[in-house]
C-alpha cells in the first residue's frame, strides 16, 4: 500500500463519498435529533441573514459520528455559500493553511475535519 492508503483519514475522496453525500440531510429541518443544536443554529443563521453578513465562527466537537461534517454542509447550504472542506492532517505547514485561506472567495465557508490532528 502507498503512504496515502495507509492513513485512516485521507484528503482524497473515497468511492462511497458520493452515496454518503446523497443521503445526508441538506437542511436543518431534515436533521433528526439534536433539537437544541438545531434551534441555536437556526438563530445563528437568521441573525447572520438579518445583518447581511457571513456566519460567525463555529466550532463543532465530539466523537466521530455525531454529525459535525453534516452540520457544516447544512450550514453552507442554508446560507447559500460554497463549502470548502479539508482535513487537519492535510495541513502540514502554516503555508498549507495560508494557501487554503488565500483561495477562499468572499462568503465561502471553510470546514477543517479532524482539526485536532493539525501539526503544531
Amino acid at each position: 500500500m502507498s503512504d496515502t492508503q495507509d492513513r485512516p483519514l485521507s484528503p482524497e475522496p473515497k468511492p462511497d463519498d458520493r452515496l454518503d453525500h446523497a443521503l445526508r440531510p441538506r437542511h436543518l429541518d431534515e436533521l433528526i435529533g439534536q433539537e437544541r443544536v438545531r434551534e441555536n443554529l437556526k438563530i445563528l443563521i437568521a441573525a447572520a441573514r438579518q445583518r447581511g453578513e457571513a456566519l460567525d465562527h463555529v466550532l463543532f466537537y465530539g466523537p466521530p459520528g455525531l454529525g459535525k461534517t453534516t452540520l457544516s454542509h447544512i450550514l453552507a447550504n442554508e446560507m447559500g455559500v460554497n463549502l470548502k472542506v479539508t482535513a487537519g492532517p492535510a495541513i502540514e505547514r502554516a503555508g498549507d493553511l495560508a494557501a487554503i485561506l488565500t483561495n477562499l472567495r468572499a462568503g465561502d465557508m471553510l470546514f477543517i475535519d479532524e482539526v485536532h490532528r493539525l501539526g503544531r
